[in-house]
């Protein structure tokens, strides 16, 4: 039998608990998997509620958003595609904890004490540090994790910008945990991990004092996100940070970070932000020789090619300024708009869409997941303007071309009017 709160709303104070990891072992104890509510989905509306503060406060204090519109877009499609899976079948990271529990779990902690929520938050935060640290390290668990540091603004909707495949090797790290904690215990602490970290991506947040000392914070995760040599590699945390100072990976934040990836993909289409570095990895694997380094162009850093360490050198890493330009969509601000409303109608139909999965067929939910790539695909396509710019170079050129081949007369206005129709049209579609 299904917990009644599984299915309710939260209130506005357990939502807030809810992001900060702040409700108490007795409200978020279950006896089964079943039983445990999706914290995730609950928290939607405090996603939204929260970005729209981060919003209100930056134009209070800075005179502009926080991001912009095209970056923001391409950060949420990112996360709408990561749980597009969810349709179909249950997360890999509860599948294959549930297979342990059942078939190899040493001893069983009791589900509804207090103390096994306690060592379950502190284990499944010490197995994300670990997960976080190897996707860094290890090339081609990066090449999932690369999805969300690929953002050059860092805000809360930076927070949303998920991979699809990271869920494929995080697993890993979680389940020794199996061995003797309980799924239900185990299911709401992954939910609350992942959800403290959102309100950690922003600028609006200063440092904290001394919580600075033991919880992630947004000045340390700030760090993790740039490209500054000083933060590569830096503050894996997901919720406590004494993680990183006891295995030395934590710096804090001094010079102004600069976000992103060190190489920029300048792109907003969701498959390219996606897929880009697999496919970066697969022409590398090729291109290397030898079968030791063709393994360790998977295996070891991204940084590493033949003759280096392990993990890359550090000075291969490209030196910020400080004057770095995200990249920029060329879209108008009417199509700017356009996408917006067309992303919002777009997460209406996703949130129905997983509100009535249990009533649709599987051929319906696949025609809906369709839908709903080719109408990211499409809005990440009309920001990018990849082809209206292609084509605004090849008329410039083939016009610069016919203008030189007619010599260097002088223009009047009756030589303008008597210009070849070809020339006349080429004119045209240069100005447009």
């Amino acid at each position: 039998m299904k917990n009644p709160e599984a299915q309710q709303d939260v209130s506005v104070s357990q939502g807030i608990r809810i992001m900060f990891y702040m409700m108490k072992p007795n409200e978020t104890s279950f006896r089964t998997l079943e039983e445990v509510p999706d914290y995730v989905k609950k928290a939607t509306p405090f996603f939204i509620s929260l970005m729209l503060l981060e919003l209100a406060v930056s134009w209070i204090r800075k005179g502009k958003p926080p991001g912009r519109v095209d970056d923001s877009l391409t950060s949420m499609s990112a996360g709408i595609l990561s749980r597009l899976p969810r349709l179909f079948s249950r997360s890999i990271e509860l599948t294959s904890y549930v297979y342990i529990w059942e078939n190899y779990r040493l001893i069983g902690l009791p589900w509804d004490s207090p103390w096994t929520w306690y060592l379950t938050f502190l284990a499944v935060d010490f197995g994300y540090y670990w997960f976080h640290r190897m996707a860094h390290e290890v090339n081609i668990m990066w090449a999932g994790h690369q999805t969300h540091h690929s953002s050059e603004d860092y805000n809360l909707s930076t927070a949303l910008r998920q991979s699809v495949f990271q869920v494929y090797t995080s697993w890993i790290f979680y389940s020794p945990l199996a061995l003797f904690i309980p799924p239900s215990v185990y299911a709401v602490h992954l939910q609350f991990n992942l959800l403290y970290q959102f309100w950690i991506h922003t600028e609006v947040i200063g440092n904290l004092g001394p919580l600075e000392l033991i919880l992630n914070t947004p000045s340390h995760h700030r760090v993790h996100h740039g490209r500054n040599r000083y933060c590569i590699d830096k503050n894996y945390a997901g919720t406590l940070i004494i993680w990183d100072r006891i295995f030395g990976t934590f710096e804090a934040e001094s010079e102004k970070v600069v976000y992103g990836l060190t190489h920029p993909i300048n792109t907003f289409e969701p498959f390219k932000v996606q897929f880009h570095y697999l496919i970066y990895i697969w022409t590398t694997f090729w291109a290397t020789p030898g079968f030791f380094n063709k393994f360790s162009v998977i295996f070891k850093g991204p940084g590493w090619s033949p003759g280096k360490p392990r993990l890359g050198l550090s000075e291969d890493i490209p030196e910020v300024t400080g004057k770095e330009v995200p990249f920029s969509s060329l879209a108008s601000q009417l199509i700017k708009i356009y996408a917006v409303v067309q992303f919002a109608l777009l997460l209406a139909f996703y949130e129905d869409t997983f509100a009535d999965k249990a009533a649709l067929s599987q051929v319906t939910l696949l025609l809906r997941v369709c839908f709903i790539l080719l109408t990211l695909t499409s809005i990440g396509l009309l920001l990018d303007q990849r082809q209206r710019e292609q084509k605004k170079k090849i008329n410039k050129w083939a016009y610069t071309k016919l203008k030189t081949s007619a010599g260097q007369r002088k223009s009047s206005t009756k030589q303008k009017d008597n210009l070849p129709i070809g020339r006349r049209y080429l004119h045209v579609i240069y100005v447009i």
